[in-house]
């Protein structure tokens, strides 16, 4: 019981060092301050109250946040005055311009629109009587710094309008006019420019301010965009080099092209059942220059014969002879021991038209050639097909691979050249089932399928 007396009067002693108008409710000046000279409703403390509410702590423990600070008035004895004013913010701007931007109550980066006689300048440019149009900031607001009327062609005309208007201290926006025109009308080129000498808070300004302009302006209208800090970038030859810098493919190093080119050649292939790939594409032997005047002769149907053949030591192809040949004289122009490639001019009359086609005959008498012959006239037979179709421009209306000269008769080539039509193709015939009854059909169920046990 002592000890509860003691400590009472522990706690009334600070409450009256606290309080020493006994414990009466005074308002705290620093609250007046605040209010503009009005006493605020300061927290309570009663003359019995706790050792904590004494000291001023919250009831978590913690000491409240300290008020705003205020500025002191000397004459009128050090009473309460209004706060301090904001300062201007470090770019140059004011912060009521830098509060809106941040906050997102404009819908532009900086909160900088067009004056009404740039957004009217900009409708009259629109329609193609103007080249250039230079745009400034002044005021926080988008102005027209200068223009300039037509007068030769585009690249005439850029670089004696666009470089004198450019200051060494000084960002600007210029809007340059095209010949080019798109759905929209004429299309233009935007130069945003940023010079090195210019204040750090003017190219962060007009950075900022680059997509309201293109924005106002109209962005279906603008081509193309180059920023520059140099002369030499934004002069015609700069624009150049950027035109074909854009238009450049990407620098891909060697394993990235062979992909590329993989990815092309798998859109490009044809894959279905009739397609035919050969693993080597072939041998090309040059054609001797008698045998290029004989496919010349043959394509102006001077003559209707050539006989060529592969000359294995020096690898090309030259001219066996010409002579004139019909339908019946082809057995014997096929050698017995020797491959050879033909080229004849069939003369005939199909469905009541007379025709004259160029059909290419390639023979190759069995076994009777060696290993090697065999490999290179089938490997120069394509090239060579190609070469006479592409360079000549010779149409081959039909190919025929044969191995003996008695198969070339009348009814052979005409087969071949006007093949036989099926007109009704037999589908299909399902065989019937058995005849007669087949019994009830049985359903076999599993173990445990009717409740069973397994």
């Amino acid at each position: 019981m002592l000890l509860f007396l003691f400590l009472k009067g522990q706690d009334a002693s600070h409450a009256e060092a606290r309080f020493p108008h006994g414990g009466a409710l005074v308002p705290d000046p620093r609250a007046t301050a605040m209010n503009g000279g009005l006493a605020a409703a300061p927290p309570l403390i009663s003359e019995r109250g706790s050792l904590g509410d004494t000291l001023g702590l919250a009831s978590g423990g913690s000491r409240p946040a300290p008020p705003a600070p205020v500025s002191r008035n000397p004459e009128a004895g050090g009473a309460a005055t209004k706060p301090f004013p904001a300062p201007e913010s470090e770019t140059g701007l004011s912060c009521d311009l830098v509060k809106r931007s941040s906050c997102g109550a404009m819908t532009h980066q900086t909160g900088i629109h067009a004056t009404t006689e740039l957004k009217d300048f900009f409708a009259k440019a629109r329609n193609g009587s103007i080249r250039l149009i230079k745009i400034v900031i002044e005021d926080e607001q988008l102005v027209l710094g200068a223009s300039k009327e037509l007068s030769r062609h585009w690249d005439k005309d850029y670089d004696s309008f666009v470089l004198p208007l450019l200051d060494e201290l000084q960002p600007c926006y210029i809007l340059y006019r095209l010949d080019t025109q798109n759905a929209q009308g004429y299309e233009w080129l935007f130069i945003s420019w940023s010079p090195d000498n210019s204040p750090v808070r003017l190219k962060m300004l007009y950075a900022a301010t680059r997509a309201t302009v293109k924005k106002e302006f109209g962005g279906g209208h603008i081509k193309d965009e180059l920023f520059g800090t140099l002369k030499e970038d934004i002069s015609l030859s700069g624009y150049q080099k950027h035109v074909s810098s854009s238009s450049a493919p990407a620098p891909l190093t060697a394993a990235e092209q062979e992909l590329q080119q993989i990815r092309i050649n798998e859109v490009k292939t044809e894959i279905s059942v009739e397609s035919k790939h050969q693993t080597l594409q072939g041998l090309a032997f040059p054609l001797q220059p008698d045998a290029q005047q004989a496919i010349q002769l043959l394509k102006q149907k001077k003559i209707n014969y050539i006989q060529l053949k592969l000359n294995l030591e020096q690898e090309t192809i030259e001219l066996v002879h010409t002579k004139a040949t019909e339908i019946a004289d082809l057995p014997r122009r096929i050698p017995q021991d020797s491959a050879r490639y033909h080229f004849f001019l069939y003369k005939h009359s199909h469905e009541g038209d007379y025709l004259e086609s160029v059909v290419f005959i390639y023979s190759m008498p069995g076994y009777k050639c060696s290993i090697k012959e065999r490999m290179l006239y089938s490997s120069c037979k394509s090239r060579l097909l190609d070469s006479i179709e592409q360079d000549f421009c010779l149409e081959i209306a039909k190919k025929i691979e044969i191995d003996d000269g008695a198969e070339l008769t009348a009814e052979f080539l005409y087969d071949e050249v006007h093949p036989k039509q099926h007109a009704f193709k037999q589908a299909f015939a399902k065989p019937k089932g058995p005849v007669g009854k087949r019994g009830q059909k049985r359903l076999i169920k599993g173990p445990g399928e009717n409740g069973e046990d397994s």
